[in-house]
C-alpha cells in the first residue's frame, strides 16, 4: 500500500500533520469559532436574487478584479473607522514627508479605497498570497507565538522559514519585546495576531506602529475577529495612510456568519495589491462568491446583529469559568482561552463525552471555546459543572493572568467575574 513516505514529497513537509479540527457529530459543537446564528431570512433572500442574477452567466469567467466587491468591502471598512474616529471620520492626518506622501498618493483623501482591497477564498487564501508575493525560499517570516497555527504552516509552504518569538506570561506583546525580536531576525514578513487567535486578546496599536518602524519588511496585522472586541479596541486600518508595507488581514467567516461561503479580504497600499495579482490564480474568486458577498455586504446590519449577542454569550461563558475555579484570559474575540487545568485532553475528553466540543489548542493547561448561541452556553456551562462534580481535579491550582484591557477599556472588577 502506498504512503507518503512512497511519494516524491518535498523534505520540508515530511513528517508534517495537515491543518485542521476535529469534525465530530455532536450535540453542542464550539471549537472552531464558528458563528452559530444562521443567516437571516431577509439575507438570504436577498442571496437568492444576486445568485440567481449570475447563474445564466456561468459560462463566463468571473470578473478578475472583482470591482463590485472591492467597492462593497471599502464602504463597509469606512464605516468600521468612521465608528472608531480613524481617517475616514474626516480627522486630519499628521503631517508627512515628501516620501511619505508619495508612498500614499493613490490611496484617496483618508478613506479606503477599492485599490486598495484584496479578496480572496478566506482569509487563508489572502494570507497565501502574501506569503507567495513577499515570503519563499531564503525568505523568514516571524510571529508571536501562541497564535494562528496557520501561520507558520502558510509560511512554511512557500519556501519560506518560520521564526516563532514567544509571548509574555499574559499572552500579550511589549513593544519591547515586539522591537527586539524584530531587530534581531529582521524578518522579511511579520505577523500580529489582533485579537489574537488562539489567547484572545487584543494588540495596543502602540505595538503595530513599533514594529512597523522596526522592520523593513511586510507587517501582516490580522484582525479575523475584530467585530467582537471590546471597547478600547483599535484597528489597523486607521495606520494604513502612513504604513506602505501594513497590510491588514480580515474575513467575513465570523462575525459575518459567512464561514461557508470563504471570502477573507486584505486592505494595504495599492502597490502592495499589485504585488498580489502576480502569484494569484486566474480568476481565483468564483462569480457565485463575488455576488453572495456583495449580497451579504448590502445586508451588513442584518448579519452583525448577531455579534452583541455572541459577545454576551462570551461574558456569560467567562463568568461561569471564574466561578468555577478557571483562569480566564479576557478576551476581544468570540472565544475564550481558559486554564488552570490539570490534563486539558482529559477535560476535553469528558467534555466532549458529556456531549460539547471544544478546543484543545495545545496550550499546556488551557482549552479554548467558542461563544455560541444561549442554548448552547446553557449546554457548556452545565457541562463544566457536571465534569467538575464527577472529576474535581481537572482543576489544576490556576495562576490568575492579568486582565490586560486594551486601551480605553474598562477593567473588569470582581463583580463582572461572578458567575452568571
Amino acid at each position: 500500500m502506498t504512503t507518503l513516505d512512497d511519494l516524491p514529497l518535498r523534505d520540508d513537509l515530511r513528517g508534517r500533520s495537515p491543518y485542521g479540527a476535529p469534525q465530530l457529530d455532536v450535540p453542542v459543537r464550539l471549537n472552531v469559532n464558528e458563528n452559530s446564528h444562521p443567516v437571516p431570512a431577509e439575507v438570504v433572500s436577498a442571496l437568492e436574487h444576486e445568485l440567481s442574477a449570475v447563474l445564466h452567466d456561468l459560462n463566463r469567467y468571473p470578473d478578475r478584479e472583482f470591482d463590485r466587491l472591492r467597492s462593497a468591502l471599502a464602504h463597509y471598512l469606512d464605516g468600521v473607522l468612521e465608528r472608531q474616529g480613524g481617517p475616514a471620520a474626516g480627522t486630519a492626518a499628521p503631517e508627512r514627508t515628501d516620501s511619505e506622501r508619495s508612498a500614499t498618493e493613490n490611496t484617496g483623501t483618508g478613506r479606503i479605497d477599492p485599490a486598495q482591497i484584496w479578496a480572496a477564498n478566506g482569509s487563508n487564501e489572502v494570507l497565501a498570497h502574501i506569503l507567495q508575493a513577499f515570503g519563499g525560499p531564503g525568505r523568514t517570516a516571524l510571529g508571536f507565538t501562541p497564535s494562528y497555527s496557520m501561520h507558520p504552516l502558510i509560511t512554511a509552504s512557500t519556501g519560506a522559514a518560520w521564526i516563532a518569538v514567544d509571548r509574555e506570561a499574559d499572552f500579550g506583546i511589549s513593544v519591547e519585546s515586539a522591537v527586539a525580536a524584530v531587530r534581531e531576525h529582521r524578518p522579511d514578513v511579520v505577523f500580529l495576531c489582533t485579537p489574537n487567535n488562539p489567547t484572545g486578546n487584543g494588540l495596543d496599536l502602540a505595538v503595530v506602529e513599533a514594529v512597523l518602524a522596526a522592520s523593513t519588511g511586510i507587517v501582516i496585522v490580522d484582525e479575523a475577529y475584530a467585530e467582537f472586541a471590546r471597547p478600547g479596541f483599535r484597528t489597523a486600518l486607521a495606520l494604513l495612510p502612513d504604513h506602505p508595507r501594513l497590510i491588514v488581514s480580515r474575513t467575513m467567516s465570523k462575525a459575518f456568519a459567512f464561514a461557508g461561503v470563504r471570502l477573507g479580504y486584505a486592505v494595504a497600499h495599492p502597490a502592495v495589491i499589485d504585488a498580489l495579482r502576480l502569484v494569484r490564480l486566474p480568476y481565483h474568486l468564483s462569480a457565485l462568491t463575488q455576488a453572495a458577498a456583495c449580497a451579504a455586504l448590502a445586508h451588513a446590519p442584518a448579519l452583525l446583529a448577531t455579534v452583541d449577542a455572541l459577545v454576551e454569550q462570551r461574558e456569560r461563558m467567562a463568568a461561569a469559568l471564574l466561578g468555577a475555579g478557571f483562569t480566564v484570559v479576557p478576551s476581544d474575540s468570540n472565544f475564550l482561552l481558559f486554564g488552570g487545568i490539570a490534563e486539558p485532553h482529559a477535560l476535553w475528553q469528558d467534555l466532549l463525552d458529556a456531549g460539547v466540543l471544544v478546543r484543545d489548542t495545545g496550550i499546556p493547561g488551557h482549552l479554548r471555546v467558542n461563544a455560541g448561541t444561549a442554548e448552547e452556553t446553557d449546554a457548556f456551562i452545565d457541562a463544566v459543572h457536571r465534569v467538575l462534580e464527577s472529576t474535581p481535579e481537572h482543576l489544576a491550582v490556576p495562576t490568575q493572568i492579568p486582565a490586560g484591557p486594551p486601551a480605553g477599556a474598562a477593567p473588569r472588577t470582581a463583580k463582572d467575574q461572578d458567575p452568571a
